[in-house]
């Protein structure tokens, strides 16, 4: 056994690292009586421990106040989608006006687009990559279609052009020029959802802006995982959601962003009351005027219960700081890679990109053999408290995530599959 596999070993890692207190302040689920290792992070984050207090303070101020709780205390509702504006900013590296957080993230992608995707006869091209999560190929389908346009020659998917499915920078270069003259909107993500491969964000909003299209990326799995610079980046517009990094809870409130440039636009959106310029909203008039910024494009007054969790989650990253999380991130799964390099080669396959700089905390891995083999595998680490996830055909996805996870978790994880091979 080399020294990487040792009990000493990952403690050490453990004990060196300054985020393992963050570790207990989360419900960890078990497995006959102890803690799973829990890898799922990027499907649904752990539930934080000071999510409780933040939904039951606005259950007892609607039990105690009823109506009159949106304009009393610290927190009242009126404007509490404000109380996770600033960290919400901080979190995606924007101004707190680009910010918001409202709905779901293909409701999201739909008003984006209804904004930003306003197609001509000579520019009637929306650009994704190919393999997308299904929601945003939906998405974008769909709207080619209300506009009247054909996805078969309307819908451009950029294929992977690297022997591990993953893209090069070359490749959507090579896409957006080919394109450019037709192109209207490009929609990509900030971490591809199957592969975990991360994307230059700003270079490919200057190939789309350069191009004359505008741009936009779903950050579902970027959000939390990676430090991002939208401000700077100059994404029009970009979505995600809340519950996978973020820790915010399943079908946690949803989040936006738009960029300061169109903090006033004259594009069509879809209106609602809550978009309305704040100081004139009670007035009741029948003249829409939306707020500048993100908060204009909100329809409906936030669901308070699911913003609640929303700002026990942005108080951690407050404290622990994305530049750490990544730090310990790319420990995290450095230690993984090791662990398969050393005694797993023979078994396992990595699919995502070996640099860093190319990926957040998941690796999608591959077991050589194929499906079958795979999903035995599979079973069996869920049968022993090692959870994944599974993404057809053929991959399990293993994401550590540094508010939660442990050096120790990842080796459980190792040697549990080298229990498996070395029995079967």
């Amino acid at each position: 056994m080399t020294e990487l596999y040792t009990d000493h070993h990952a403690s050490a890692l453990d004990a060196a690292d300054p985020l393992r207190h963050f570790r207990d302040e989360f419900h960890l689920p078990l497995h006959d009586g102890a803690p799973q290792a829990y890898f799922v992070g990027n499907s649904l984050g752990l539930q934080p421990k000071g999510a409780r207090a933040h939904v039951e303070e606005v259950l007892d101020k609607w039990a105690r106040e009823a109506v009159e709780g949106h304009f009393t205390g610290s927190a009242q509702w009126m404007p509490y989608h404000e109380l996770v504006r600033d960290p919400l900013a901080r979190v995606v590296g924007a101004q707190p006006s680009e910010v918001v957080a409202m709905n779901s993230l293909t409701a999201n992608l739909h008003f984006m687009l209804v904004s930003f995707y306003r197609p001509t006869p000579e520019r009637p091209v929306l650009l994704m990559e190919a393999g997308a999560f299904p929601s945003d190929r939906y998405a974008l389908e769909s709207q080619l279609r209300f506009h009247g346009f054909d996805p078969a020659e309307a819908l451009i998917e950029v294929q992977p052009d690297n022997a591990d499915g993953t893209f090069s920078m070359a490749a959507i270069e090579r896409a957006i020029a080919k394109h450019g003259p037709r192109l209207a909107t490009i929609v990509w993500p900030g971490v591809q959802y199957r592969t975990g491969q991360a994307f230059d964000l700003k270079e490919i909003a200057r190939l789309g802006h350069a191009a004359g299209a505008v741009v936009g990326f779903d950050l579902a799995h970027g959000v939390g995982n990676l430090p991002l610079q939208l401000h700077d980046a100059g994404a029009d517009f970009a979505v995600w959601c809340h519950y996978k990094y973020m820790n915010a809870g399943p079908g946690a409130v949803a989040g936006c962003f738009v960029h300061e440039r169109h903090a006033r636009t004259d594009r069509p959106r879809f209106a609602g009351w809550w978009g309305n310029d704040a100081s004139v909203r009670f007035r009741m008039g029948p003249q829409f005027s939306p707020t500048p910024g993100a908060d204009g494009w909100q329809l409906s007054n936030p669901p308070i219960l699911g913003l609640a969790p929303l700002r026990a989650s942005l108080e951690q990253f407050d404290r622990a700081t994305l530049p750490a999380l990544r730090a310990k991130s790319e420990r995290l799964t450095g230690y993984l890679e090791q662990l398969i390099d050393a005694d797993l080669r023979d078994v396992l396959q990595v699919a995502t990109p070996r640099d860093p700089a190319q990926r957040g905390c998941q690796l999608s891995i591959r077991v050589i053999g194929g499906r079958e083999r795979g999903r035995e595998l599979f079973d069996v680490l869920a049968a022993r408290g090692v959870l994944g996830d599974w993404r057809e055909p053929d991959v399990i996805r293993i994401s550590p995530v540094p508010l939660y996870n442990s050096f120790a978790d990842v080796l459980r994880f190792a040697r549990t599959v080298k229990e498996w091979r070395d029995g079967r």
